[in-house]
Protein backbone atom coordinates (compact mmCIF):
# COMPACT_ATOMS: atom_id res chain seq x y z
CA UNK A 1 0.00 0.00 0.00
CA UNK A 2 2.86 2.44 0.89
CA UNK A 3 3.41 2.46 -3.57
CA UNK A 4 0.43 4.79 -3.19
CA UNK A 5 1.70 6.77 -0.63
CA UNK A 6 4.27 9.06 -2.59
CA UNK A 7 7.01 11.53 -0.24
CA UNK A 8 5.69 14.78 -1.76
CA UNK A 9 9.43 15.86 -1.88
CA UNK A 10 9.51 13.04 -4.50
CA UNK A 11 9.98 14.65 -8.20
CA UNK A 12 7.55 11.99 -9.42
CA UNK A 13 4.59 13.36 -6.87
CA UNK A 14 5.17 16.96 -8.61
CA UNK A 15 4.65 15.41 -12.01
CA UNK A 16 1.41 13.61 -10.91
CA UNK A 17 0.35 16.65 -9.21
CA UNK A 18 1.17 18.69 -12.52
CA UNK A 19 -1.33 16.28 -15.38
CA UNK A 20 -3.44 15.96 -12.77
CA UNK A 21 -4.02 20.13 -12.75
CA UNK A 22 -3.89 19.68 -16.56
CA UNK A 23 -6.66 16.93 -16.42
CA UNK A 24 -8.97 19.22 -14.56
CA UNK A 25 -8.81 22.04 -15.98
CA UNK A 26 -9.05 20.60 -19.48
CA UNK A 27 -12.16 18.87 -18.16
CA UNK A 28 -13.49 22.21 -16.83
CA UNK A 29 -12.87 23.78 -20.11
CA UNK A 30 -14.74 21.70 -22.06
CA UNK A 31 -18.27 21.61 -20.30
CA UNK A 32 -17.97 24.83 -19.98
CA UNK A 33 -17.36 25.45 -23.57
CA UNK A 34 -20.27 22.80 -24.11
CA UNK A 35 -22.56 24.64 -21.64
CA UNK A 36 -21.64 28.16 -23.34
CA UNK A 37 -22.46 27.00 -26.66
CA UNK A 38 -25.87 25.48 -25.54
CA UNK A 39 -26.52 28.92 -23.76
CA UNK A 40 -25.81 30.85 -26.81
CA UNK A 41 -27.85 28.50 -29.47
CA UNK A 42 -31.07 29.14 -26.98
CA UNK A 43 -30.58 32.56 -27.37
CA UNK A 44 -29.68 33.14 -30.77
CA UNK A 45 -32.97 30.89 -31.20
CA UNK A 46 -34.87 33.46 -29.15
CA UNK A 47 -33.02 36.38 -30.97
CA UNK A 48 -34.37 34.49 -34.17
CA UNK A 49 -37.48 33.74 -33.43
CA UNK A 50 -38.79 37.55 -33.26
CA UNK A 51 -38.22 38.03 -36.94
CA UNK A 52 -40.30 34.90 -38.16
CA UNK A 53 -43.05 37.46 -38.70
CA UNK A 54 -42.42 40.91 -40.33
CA UNK A 55 -42.63 43.55 -37.69
CA UNK A 56 -46.41 45.83 -38.00
CA UNK A 57 -46.62 49.16 -39.18
CA UNK A 58 -46.54 50.34 -35.65
CA UNK A 59 -43.79 48.32 -34.52
CA UNK A 60 -41.88 49.60 -36.88
CA UNK A 61 -41.91 53.27 -35.76
CA UNK A 62 -41.59 51.89 -32.45
CA UNK A 63 -38.25 50.62 -33.02
CA UNK A 64 -36.88 52.90 -35.27
CA UNK A 65 -38.11 55.52 -32.53
CA UNK A 66 -36.41 53.78 -29.84
CA UNK A 67 -33.04 53.65 -31.87
CA UNK A 68 -32.37 50.26 -30.18
CA UNK A 69 -30.55 49.22 -34.25
CA UNK A 70 -27.93 51.18 -35.60
CA UNK A 71 -29.01 53.35 -39.21
CA UNK A 72 -26.97 50.75 -41.12
CA UNK A 73 -28.80 48.12 -39.90
CA UNK A 74 -31.94 49.68 -39.98
CA UNK A 75 -31.24 50.12 -44.11
CA UNK A 76 -29.92 46.87 -44.48
CA UNK A 77 -33.42 45.94 -43.34
CA UNK A 78 -35.25 48.50 -45.65
CA UNK A 79 -32.79 47.31 -48.81
CA UNK A 80 -33.85 43.81 -47.77
CA UNK A 81 -37.82 44.28 -48.12
CA UNK A 82 -37.02 46.81 -51.19
CA UNK A 83 -35.55 43.59 -52.75
CA UNK A 84 -38.08 41.70 -51.74
CA UNK A 85 -40.94 43.65 -53.26
CA UNK A 86 -42.06 44.84 -50.28
CA UNK A 87 -41.81 48.74 -51.00
CA UNK A 88 -44.69 49.67 -48.18
CA UNK A 89 -42.36 48.07 -45.39
CA UNK A 90 -39.41 49.88 -46.70
CA UNK A 91 -40.87 53.39 -47.13
CA UNK A 92 -42.38 53.11 -43.23
CA UNK A 93 -38.61 52.58 -42.19
CA UNK A 94 -37.57 55.58 -44.00
CA UNK A 95 -39.93 58.11 -43.04
CA UNK A 96 -39.49 56.69 -39.41
CA UNK A 97 -35.48 57.25 -39.94
CA UNK A 98 -36.63 61.06 -41.41
CA UNK A 99 -38.31 61.84 -37.90
CA UNK A 100 -35.75 61.08 -35.14
CA UNK A 101 -33.89 63.84 -33.76
CA UNK A 102 -30.36 64.57 -34.91
CA UNK A 103 -30.65 61.94 -37.88
CA UNK A 104 -26.90 62.94 -39.92
CA UNK A 105 -28.08 60.56 -42.94
CA UNK A 106 -31.10 62.71 -44.10
CA UNK A 107 -29.58 63.03 -47.96
CA UNK A 108 -29.27 59.61 -48.10
CA UNK A 109 -32.57 58.50 -46.62
CA UNK A 110 -34.46 60.94 -49.05
CA UNK A 111 -32.82 59.52 -52.12
CA UNK A 112 -33.36 55.95 -50.80
CA UNK A 113 -37.14 56.71 -50.12
CA UNK A 114 -37.60 58.93 -53.21
CA UNK A 115 -36.05 55.50 -55.24
CA UNK A 116 -38.47 53.05 -53.31
CA UNK A 117 -41.55 55.61 -54.45
CA UNK A 118 -40.15 55.26 -57.67
CA UNK A 119 -40.21 51.52 -57.86
CA UNK A 120 -42.91 50.95 -55.79
CA UNK A 121 -45.33 53.64 -58.71
CA UNK A 122 -46.26 56.54 -56.38
CA UNK A 123 -44.33 59.05 -59.18
CA UNK A 124 -45.69 62.22 -57.76
CA UNK A 125 -44.48 61.62 -54.13
CA UNK A 126 -41.04 60.29 -55.52
CA UNK A 127 -40.72 63.19 -58.10
CA UNK A 128 -41.58 65.63 -54.86
CA UNK A 129 -38.67 63.90 -52.95
CA UNK A 130 -35.75 64.19 -55.28
CA UNK A 131 -37.29 68.01 -56.02
CA UNK A 132 -36.36 68.74 -52.65
CA UNK A 133 -32.99 66.87 -52.52
CA UNK A 134 -32.20 69.33 -55.59
CA UNK A 135 -32.86 72.02 -54.03
CA UNK A 136 -30.80 71.97 -50.93
CA UNK A 137 -28.36 69.69 -53.17
CA UNK A 138 -28.16 70.60 -56.48
CA UNK A 139 -25.02 68.76 -57.64
CA UNK A 140 -26.58 65.55 -57.27
CA UNK A 141 -26.61 63.37 -60.18
CA UNK A 142 -27.77 60.89 -58.95
CA UNK A 143 -30.99 62.37 -57.89
CA UNK A 144 -31.30 64.23 -61.31
CA UNK A 145 -31.27 60.62 -63.10
CA UNK A 146 -34.14 59.48 -61.27
CA UNK A 147 -35.98 62.77 -61.21
CA UNK A 148 -35.30 62.35 -65.43
CA UNK A 149 -36.92 59.16 -64.84
CA UNK A 150 -40.20 59.79 -63.17
CA UNK A 151 -40.68 62.67 -65.84
CA UNK A 152 -40.14 60.19 -68.76
CA UNK A 153 -42.75 57.78 -66.66
CA UNK A 154 -45.17 60.48 -66.47
CA UNK A 155 -44.83 61.61 -70.32
CA UNK A 156 -43.57 65.08 -68.96
CA UNK A 157 -41.04 64.54 -71.55
CA UNK A 158 -39.90 68.16 -71.80
CA UNK A 159 -39.32 68.42 -68.24
CA UNK A 160 -37.72 65.17 -68.26
CA UNK A 161 -35.51 66.96 -71.22
CA UNK A 162 -34.79 69.64 -69.17
CA UNK A 163 -32.92 68.11 -66.71
CA UNK A 164 -30.52 67.27 -69.13
CA UNK A 165 -29.19 70.57 -68.94
CA UNK A 166 -27.54 70.52 -65.18
CA UNK A 167 -26.63 66.78 -65.81
CA UNK A 168 -24.55 68.19 -68.78
CA UNK A 169 -22.65 70.86 -66.62
CA UNK A 170 -22.63 68.05 -64.11
CA UNK A 171 -20.18 66.47 -67.02
CA UNK A 172 -22.56 63.63 -67.61
CA UNK A 173 -22.87 61.99 -70.74
CA UNK A 174 -26.12 62.93 -72.09
CA UNK A 175 -25.86 62.23 -76.15
CA UNK A 176 -28.06 59.45 -75.96
CA UNK A 177 -30.59 61.03 -73.62
CA UNK A 178 -31.03 63.38 -75.40
CA UNK A 179 -31.75 61.44 -78.67
CA UNK A 180 -34.14 59.04 -76.91
CA UNK A 181 -36.25 62.18 -75.16
CA UNK A 182 -36.60 63.64 -78.23
CA UNK A 183 -37.75 60.68 -80.45
CA UNK A 184 -40.37 60.11 -76.97
CA UNK A 185 -41.38 63.61 -77.70
CA UNK A 186 -41.87 63.50 -81.27
CA UNK A 187 -43.71 60.13 -81.20
CA UNK A 188 -45.79 61.48 -78.64
CA UNK A 189 -46.51 64.62 -79.83
CA UNK A 190 -50.17 64.40 -82.03
CA UNK A 191 -49.99 68.00 -83.18
CA UNK A 192 -47.28 67.89 -85.45
CA UNK A 193 -47.79 66.83 -89.12
CA UNK A 194 -47.18 62.60 -89.71
CA UNK A 195 -44.78 63.27 -92.74
CA UNK A 196 -43.04 65.99 -90.77
CA UNK A 197 -42.70 63.54 -87.87
CA UNK A 198 -41.40 60.36 -89.76
CA UNK A 199 -38.61 62.68 -91.15
CA UNK A 200 -37.62 63.97 -88.32
CA UNK A 201 -37.49 60.55 -86.64
CA UNK A 202 -35.58 59.36 -89.78
CA UNK A 203 -33.09 62.11 -88.99
CA UNK A 204 -32.73 61.12 -85.30
CA UNK A 205 -31.63 57.49 -86.36
CA UNK A 206 -29.22 58.88 -89.45
CA UNK A 207 -27.42 60.88 -86.82
CA UNK A 208 -25.77 57.88 -84.73
CA UNK A 209 -27.83 55.16 -86.01
CA UNK A 210 -29.04 54.43 -82.72
CA UNK A 211 -32.70 54.02 -81.12
CA UNK A 212 -33.04 51.71 -84.57
CA UNK A 213 -35.52 49.47 -82.62
CA UNK A 214 -37.72 52.15 -81.04
CA UNK A 215 -37.98 54.34 -84.80
CA UNK A 216 -38.56 51.53 -87.18
CA UNK A 217 -40.84 49.75 -84.48
CA UNK A 218 -43.15 52.78 -85.05
CA UNK A 219 -42.69 52.85 -88.93
CA UNK A 220 -43.88 50.21 -89.17
CA UNK A 221 -47.06 50.10 -87.25
CA UNK A 222 -48.05 53.72 -88.63
CA UNK A 223 -46.28 53.53 -92.36
CA UNK A 224 -44.91 50.10 -93.43
CA UNK A 225 -44.36 51.63 -96.70
CA UNK A 226 -42.40 54.10 -95.48
CA UNK A 227 -40.78 51.78 -92.88
CA UNK A 228 -39.48 49.35 -95.95
CA UNK A 229 -38.11 52.27 -98.43
CA UNK A 230 -35.72 53.19 -95.30
CA UNK A 231 -34.82 50.02 -93.83
CA UNK A 232 -31.27 49.61 -92.91
CA UNK A 233 -31.49 45.78 -94.42
CA UNK A 234 -28.04 45.32 -92.27
CA UNK A 235 -29.84 46.18 -89.03
CA UNK A 236 -32.53 43.68 -89.80
CA UNK A 237 -31.64 41.13 -87.01
CA UNK A 238 -31.90 43.65 -84.81
CA UNK A 239 -35.70 44.07 -85.81
CA UNK A 240 -36.36 40.49 -86.31
CA UNK A 241 -39.43 40.07 -84.15
CA UNK A 242 -41.23 42.68 -86.02
CA UNK A 243 -40.57 41.32 -89.34
CA UNK A 244 -40.98 37.94 -88.41
CA UNK A 245 -44.73 39.13 -87.33
CA UNK A 246 -45.74 41.23 -90.44
CA UNK A 247 -48.31 39.91 -92.46
CA UNK A 248 -47.85 38.41 -95.80
CA UNK A 249 -49.42 41.23 -98.07
CA UNK A 250 -47.27 43.81 -96.16
CA UNK A 251 -43.54 42.62 -97.38
CA UNK A 252 -41.57 44.33 -99.93
CA UNK A 253 -40.40 41.83 -102.39
CA UNK A 254 -37.91 43.97 -104.06
CA UNK A 255 -35.80 44.90 -101.01
CA UNK A 256 -36.12 40.94 -99.36
CA UNK A 257 -34.80 39.29 -102.68
CA UNK A 258 -32.00 41.68 -102.37
CA UNK A 259 -30.64 40.57 -98.81
CA UNK A 260 -29.62 37.28 -97.99
CA UNK A 261 -30.94 37.40 -94.36
CA UNK A 262 -34.75 38.48 -94.98
CA UNK A 263 -35.14 35.84 -97.91
CA UNK A 264 -33.78 33.38 -94.91
CA UNK A 265 -36.22 34.90 -93.04
CA UNK A 266 -39.25 34.60 -94.72
CA UNK A 267 -38.89 31.39 -95.96
CA UNK A 268 -38.62 30.08 -92.47
CA UNK A 269 -41.77 31.99 -91.91
CA UNK A 270 -42.93 29.98 -95.15
CA UNK A 271 -44.40 33.18 -96.70
CA UNK A 272 -41.61 32.37 -99.61
CA UNK A 273 -39.30 29.71 -101.16
CA UNK A 274 -36.54 31.65 -102.09
CA UNK A 275 -33.36 30.33 -99.57
CA UNK A 276 -32.59 26.16 -99.12
CA UNK A 277 -30.96 26.36 -95.70
CA UNK A 278 -29.50 28.70 -93.52
CA UNK A 279 -26.77 29.68 -91.00
CA UNK A 280 -29.34 30.52 -88.57
CA UNK A 281 -30.02 27.18 -87.23
CA UNK A 282 -33.84 28.49 -86.05
CA UNK A 283 -34.21 29.38 -89.37
CA UNK A 284 -32.35 26.34 -91.13
CA UNK A 285 -34.99 23.82 -89.21
CA UNK A 286 -37.86 25.65 -90.23
CA UNK A 287 -37.02 26.07 -94.11
CA UNK A 288 -36.22 22.16 -93.92
CA UNK A 289 -39.16 21.05 -92.16
CA UNK A 290 -41.59 23.77 -94.07
CA UNK A 291 -45.46 22.22 -93.23
CA UNK A 292 -44.16 18.99 -92.25
CA UNK A 293 -44.13 20.76 -88.42
CA UNK A 294 -46.33 23.61 -86.69
CA UNK A 295 -43.76 25.30 -85.75
CA UNK A 296 -42.76 28.72 -85.41
CA UNK A 297 -40.16 31.26 -83.50
CA UNK A 298 -40.75 32.92 -79.71
CA UNK A 299 -38.74 35.90 -78.91
CA UNK A 300 -37.45 37.14 -75.69
CA UNK A 301 -36.07 40.52 -74.85
CA UNK A 302 -32.59 40.64 -72.95
CA UNK A 303 -30.89 43.64 -71.87
CA UNK A 304 -26.96 43.71 -72.71
CA UNK A 305 -26.09 45.65 -69.40
CA UNK A 306 -27.90 44.04 -66.55
CA UNK A 307 -28.41 40.70 -68.45
CA UNK A 308 -31.75 40.70 -66.99
CA UNK A 309 -34.77 38.86 -69.38
CA UNK A 310 -38.12 39.94 -70.11
CA UNK A 311 -40.92 38.53 -72.32
CA UNK A 312 -42.05 41.78 -73.90
CA UNK A 313 -39.82 44.70 -75.75
CA UNK A 314 -38.17 47.64 -73.94
CA UNK A 315 -36.61 50.97 -75.19
CA UNK A 316 -35.37 51.63 -71.65
CA UNK A 317 -34.60 48.59 -69.83
CA UNK A 318 -36.92 48.85 -66.05
CA UNK A 319 -33.57 47.46 -64.21
CA UNK A 320 -30.77 49.55 -64.96
CA UNK A 321 -32.53 51.68 -66.93
CA UNK A 322 -30.09 51.63 -69.70
CA UNK A 323 -31.00 52.85 -73.21
CA UNK A 324 -30.87 50.86 -76.32
CA UNK A 325 -29.78 47.73 -74.71
CA UNK A 326 -31.94 45.94 -75.85
CA UNK A 327 -31.21 42.24 -77.91
CA UNK A 328 -33.92 39.99 -79.50
CA UNK A 329 -33.21 36.19 -78.45
CA UNK A 330 -35.79 33.71 -80.36
CA UNK A 331 -36.06 29.84 -80.23
CA UNK A 332 -38.66 27.25 -81.98
CA UNK A 333 -42.00 26.66 -80.17
CA UNK A 334 -45.23 25.26 -80.92
CA UNK A 335 -47.29 27.26 -83.45
CA UNK A 336 -50.20 27.44 -81.31
CA UNK A 337 -51.70 30.09 -83.51
CA UNK A 338 -52.00 27.98 -86.45
CA UNK A 339 -53.60 25.11 -83.95
CA UNK A 340 -56.39 27.23 -82.75
CA UNK A 341 -57.19 28.00 -86.50
CA UNK A 342 -56.73 24.50 -87.80
CA UNK A 343 -59.76 23.52 -84.85
CA UNK A 344 -61.50 26.29 -85.79
CA UNK A 345 -61.97 25.10 -89.48
CA UNK A 346 -62.42 21.40 -88.37
CA UNK A 347 -65.61 22.48 -86.99
CA UNK A 348 -66.90 24.36 -89.74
Amino acid sequence: MDIFFIEYRDPLFSIIIFFVIIFIITFFSYWWGRYKRKEDYKHLNKFLRQFRTLPTENEIKVLVANGGLSDKLWFLLANSYYNSGDYEKAIEIYNEMLKRDGQTNTKEILFLLGKTYFKAGFLERSKQIFLEILKNNPRTPQALHYLLLVYEYMRDYQSALDVLEPLDELEEDIALESLYLQALILIHDTKIDMDEKKEKLLAIYREKKMLGYMIFEYFFRVDKEFAWRYLDVSKSEILVDILWNLDLKDLNLDIISQSEYLRELYTAKGYLNLAESSAVFEFDVLIKLQAKANATLSFEYACESCKGVYPFAFHRCSVCHEIDTQRIEWSLTRDYIKDFSEENNSFQ
